[in-house]
This record gives structure tokens, sequence and C-alpha cells, in this order.
């Protein structure tokens, strides 16, 4: 039983961790993404609204009645014109988080829309067109360029809802059998309409797992294997949106270049594992100081930039106190061994008074950080010589 138990337990915890990656807000780089998929769905959603134009002539010149041609045409131009409300909003990436939920939805309901219209015309029709119920599939499907297990949840639940209270209606208006029964459409049976809801939840799932390992793979991309931290991929695509932030706020922004002295020493004599170890341990260190508004991350090696919303003169306080802290917290390697001590030299650059963009900071930070290095190391500085 214990054995049995065990795998139960860890496939449980598993399916907890999916959910909670699902349900939570997707990181910088997720959301980057997810904005050029919702820009992606919202050009190919203007290609489908043009190409459903198509469908009324299609349905005139193959003998389709003269009121389905109307309410598909009515249906495209509906469609179209919103097609074109969706992408202006997409093109200000990110400007809209609601965009992504509200697109989705809309997606969704244009499916259920066209379906109430053929219901007026032929009640059977609402049930068992084939081609509007794809419209729910395609929606659901769609999610996953949006990159957020939220979304693609939502809009499934969404669906699954709309169809199921359009199946309970279209039942519930019927007077008799013989109103569910169409030369055209077949007849709509309870037991293929619950098929049908069925299918919309397994696209909902297989979507859902399709948008987590997307985000675990994009996860690890713009994560530090070894500390956790993020890494330049995620710095790189987070910072430009923290100036949008800092220039909307009116607020300070100050870039740390830190740099562990001799760390080369360390791995040579006690090993790269008991290295590593020592890196977290400086990560530790650090990360116990942060306070709201810092990030902390690895460029690579022994090298960390840290991310302050503060002033020139703070910001070197607070890293000037941060190396103070790692010098006296010494690294223990192995139980029994000497204590080998830990220190960090560092540059501190802002913005915009001294550089506008990440390349910069980085660079006029590198030129303190060197310089620190050159005057003995375990200093931080924030003015050039």
């Amino acid at each position: 039983m214990g054995m049995l138990g065990e795998p139960m337990g860890a496939s449980g915890q598993k399916i907890r961790d999916i959910a909670t990656a699902l349900l939570s807000r997707p990181d910088e780089i997720m959301l980057e993404v997810g904005a050029g998929g919702e820009l992606l769905v919202a050009r190919l959603r203007v290609v489908v609204a043009a190409m459903l134009l198509l469908l009324p002539l299609v349905n005139a010149m193959t003998g389709g009645t003269v009121a389905e041609t109307m309410i598909g045409l009515a249906g495209a131009v509906f469609v179209n014109v919103f097609a074109q409300v969706w992408l202006a909003l997409a093109r200000r990436k990110r400007r809209f988080q609601w965009l992504p939920f509200a697109s989705g939805a809309y997606d969704a309901t244009a499916a259920t829309l066209v379906l109430i219209l053929l219901a007026f015309n032929d009640l059977p029709s609402a049930l068992n067109s084939m081609i509007v119920w794809c419209g729910y599939v395609l929606a659901i499907v769609l999610t996953a360029l949006r990159s957020d297990g939220r979304v693609t949840l939502f809009v499934g639940a969404l669906t699954i809802a709309q169809y199921a209270l359009l199946i309970f209606v279209v039942f519930a208006i019927a007077a008799s059998p013989e109103n569910l029964i169409s030369s055209e459409y077949g007849t709509v049976t309870l037991s293929n309409q619950v098929q049908r809801l069925v299918l919309l939840v397994i696209f909902t799932l297989i979507t859902t797992i399709v948008v987590y390992r997307m985000q675990r793979l994009v996860e690890m991309s713009g994560t530090d294997g070894l500390t956790g931290l993020p890494n330049r991929t995620w710095l790189l695509h987070r910072f430009p949106r923290l100036l949008d932030a800092v220039r909307g706020d009116g607020v300070s922004l100050c870039v740390a270049l830190i740099d562990l002295d001799h760390f080369k020493r360390i791995n040579d004599e006690v090993g790269h594992q008991a290295g590593d170890r020592a890196l977290l341990h400086v990560v530790t260190t650090l990360q116990e100081q942060m306070e709201e508004g810092e990030w902390l991350v690895r460029l690579g090696g022994e090298e960390f930039v840290l991310l302050l919303r503060k002033p020139l003169g703070t910001s070197w306080e607070r890293v000037d106190g941060m190396r103070r802290m790692v010098a006296a917290r010494r690294f223990i390697p192995d139980q029994g061994a000497d204590a080998l001590p830990l220190t960090f030299s560092a540059g501190v650059c802002s913005y915009p008074n001294e550089a506008t963009d990440l390349s910069s900071l980085l660079r006029r930070a590198d030129l303190r950080l060197n310089l620190a290095k050159r005057s003995g190391r375990n200093r931080v500085l924030a003015r050039d010589a």
C-alpha cells in the first residue's frame, strides 16, 4: 500500500503544481510571448473574417435559402468589423491586460451568436451546424498562442457553458421531437450533443497542457538553472517594461553590476561543487536583504545584476550594505572545513541621468566595476574616477 500510495500522492502533487502554474500570472517573458501571440491571433482573425465573407456567396450559389444567405452575410460583416477592432487593440502590445480574455470570450461568443441566428431560421441548425460548432474549437485552440493558462481555462469554460446553455434552450423550445429534425442538418439527439460537450472539454484540456509545456520551456529559458534567479534572457525582456513603469511613476532606476572577488580561486581550492554552493550562499545572503521593487539577475558565472528603483546615492548605500553583509557571512564549504571569506565588487549606474538603455547602463556600470576591482576589490563605486 505504501508503494502504491507514494506514486498516487506524487501524481496528485504534480496535478496541483500544474494547476497552480496555470492559474498564476505568467512571468514577463511569457507575457511578452503572449502579447505577440495575441497580435498573431488578431491578424489571423482578420484573414478568417475576410474568408467568411465568401460563405454567404457560396451558400447562395449552391441553392441555399435567402434567409440563410442573409444571416451568413450579417454574421460575416459583424465578425469583420470586430476583427479590425481587436487588431487595433492587439497592436498596442500589453497596453490592455484584459485583452486576451476579452478577445477570447469574443471568439467563443461569436460562434454562439451565429448558432442562435441559425436557430431562428431552422432550429436543428443551432446544434447540428458542424462548421459553426468548429468555431468553438478554434476559439479554444487559439488561446495556446496567448501563452496564458488562465485565458485557455476561461475561454474553454465559457465555450462549454455557452454551448450547454444553448443545448438546454433548444431542447426546451422544441415542442416535439419533429422540431429537432431537419432535412439539411439531420436529427438533433441529446447523446450527440453530450458527445460534443465532451469534445470541447477534451480540446480545452489538451490546449491547457500545451500552454503549460510552453510556459515551462520559456520559464527554463528565462531562469538560471543553479540559483533559480532570472537570467539574461529575462532581463532583456523585462527591462523595457521596467523602464516604462519607472517613467510612468517618475522614480529613479539604478543598475548595479556585481562580480564576486577571486571566485576562480574558490573553484580551484575546494572544487566546482563547493563553488556552486558558494554562489547559492551569496545569492541567499543578497535575497535576504532585498526589498520590494528590487530584482537580482544572474548574468552568468559569478556576475549578477541588481535593479533598484531608487536614486543613485540611496542605491549605493543599499548595495554597499549588502557587500558588508556578504563579507561578514563567511562560507563553510564542507562540515568541519575552514570558513572562506566571500566578497564582491560592484559598479552602480542610474537611469535616466547617466544612460537611457540597458546596454549603456551595463557598460557604464561595468566601467565602475572594473575600477572597483583595480582599486583593491570589495567595494562599490557609483562615480567615475
